[in-house]
């Protein structure tokens, strides 16, 4: 009865339109209070959840990120892009795909990425005569690759939700072969619908201008080298290299590019404390959700069903990824992996899948989720960006979501995409 009123309520709370981490902490409170429970319990489990070391992570890579997309990092990277492959088929489209999977891996988060690039790449497309509807789907798919990068913060909280069985290093470095087969697939998605409707392709600057355009980038570009050589070489934690990328961000910005004002500095100090705000309070109500879920073992029974339906583990991994592609269309990305890691990592884990890689499949169909309605943060900010309605743009979105699904069941059966690098750099033994 107590499990059925945790999701009865949840579920309930977020139809009515209640936001996702007050569903989460409501419906908590209603079981405990069903259950008989003392209420500092719930004080005591979102105390606990917030107060980690580790979490100090979250706030600085965020606000490494808003930095980065205040501080005109995106100009230098979408020319770099446009120099590489601007003179292919469709090269804006192509050149979007690069510009927004190098500015993801200075930024760490889609919804910053699409934010910047959106704002550049798209009105320029729409100008060279693209329409709308490719511009966005371009650009918000390729924006997903952010949640894959060294710098992204959603793997840190993946990490702690995981119970300490997963280095937050090794997740660094499995992050990068996935997010090149990721941009790779968008690449090909975006040069088949640019020869289907007949876009025209620009013309090759010259490999001069691709090495000066690429020496103005590089400064930005050299903080996901930083953070990867740091941690691999023990120079810094994890925890550590995120206050690294904030200070290398802001002698960037102020001293090197002189790109940023006082004002847009301060404008990304306001958004990274609001991020961050939101994230541990995500956290802190998750806790509770989580306590109460190993109270009533969800993980165990969650499994029985499945081997009911199947044990076959390629089966089991295809309804894990059903299950939260499903639930990240209506959840926030930080809330899914909070509330769903505890769940399915243990049956992932039983039936043979390593956690580092199962990380990468559960921040691949968060991502997902980000480009999908109703909650769809990337696509909305997209979507207002180009003008154009959320409708119009689901209906081309099907070339760019195979695309995403090739590239998630890469990660799924092909291990080696995850765990080649963890073990090569870092001697990693999963």
């Amino acid at each position: 009865m107590e499990l059925i009123i945790l999701g009865a309520t949840f579920f309930g709370f977020l139809i009515l339109g209640v936001p996702v981490a007050f569903a989460i902490g409501l419906s908590a409170i209603c079981t405990i209070l069903y259950e008989g429970l003392p209420v500092a319990v719930i004080f005591q489990q979102m105390m606990s959840g917030m107060n980690i070391f580790s979490f100090l992570a979250i706030p600085f890579f965020v606000f490494s990120g808003e930095l980065m997309l205040h501080g005109g990092v995106a100009d230098k990277i979408v020319q770099l892009a446009k120099n590489l492959v601007g003179h292919i088929r469709g090269g804006l489209g192509m050149s979007n795909v690069v510009a927004c999977t190098l500015f993801g891996g200075v930024s760490g988060s889609p919804v910053a990425d699409v934010s910047a690039m959106g704002a550049v790449m798209i009105p320029m497309m729409k100008k060279e005569g693209f329409d709308t509807d490719y511009a966005v789907n371009v650009t918000t798919h390729a924006s997903l690759v952010g949640a894959l990068m060294p710098t992204s913060h959603n793997m840190i909280i993946y990490a702690l939700a995981a119970g300490g069985k997963v280095s937050i290093g090794a997740l660094i470095a499995a992050g990068i072969l996935p997010a090149l087969v990721l941009m790779a697939c968008m690449l090909v998605a975006a040069y088949a619908v640019a020869v289907k409707r007949g876009y025209p392709a620009g013309k090759f600057p010259g490999w001069a201008e691709v090495f000066r355009s690429f020496a103005a980038a590089l400064p930005g570009l050299l903080i996901v080298g930083i953070i990867l050589a740091g941690i691999l070489s023990g120079v810094f934690t994890a925890t550590e290299s995120a206050a690294v990328a904030v200070t290398y961000t802001i002698l960037l910005t102020f001293f090197i590019y002189r790109t940023m004002t006082l004002q847009n500095f301060l404008r990304a100090a306001a958004k990274a404390v609001k991020t961050t705000g939101v994230v541990l309070l995500l956290i802190g109500v998750s806790t509770m959700f989580q306590y109460l879920m190993g109270l009533y073992e969800v993980a165990d029974l969650a499994g029985d069903l499945m081997n009911k339906v199947s044990s076959e583990p390629w089966m089991i991994f295809l309804l894990i990824n059903v299950i939260l592609f499903l639930l990240g269309t209506f959840m926030d990305m930080a809330a899914t992996i909070l509330i769903c890691t505890p769940i399915f990592l243990p049956i992932a884990m039983k039936a043979g899948m390593d956690p580092v890689q199962f990380g990468m499949l559960m921040l691949i169909n968060c991502a997902l989720g980000l480009n999908t309605p109703p909650v769809g943060t990337t696509q909305f900010v997209g979507c207002a960006i180009g003008g154009i309605s959320v409708g119009a743009v689901m209906r081309t979105i099907l070339p760019f979501y195979a695309a995403l699904i090739a590239a998630l069941m890469f990660v799924t059966y092909v291990p080696a995409f995850s765990l080649w690098l963890p073990r090569l750099l870092m001697g990693y033994k999963g």
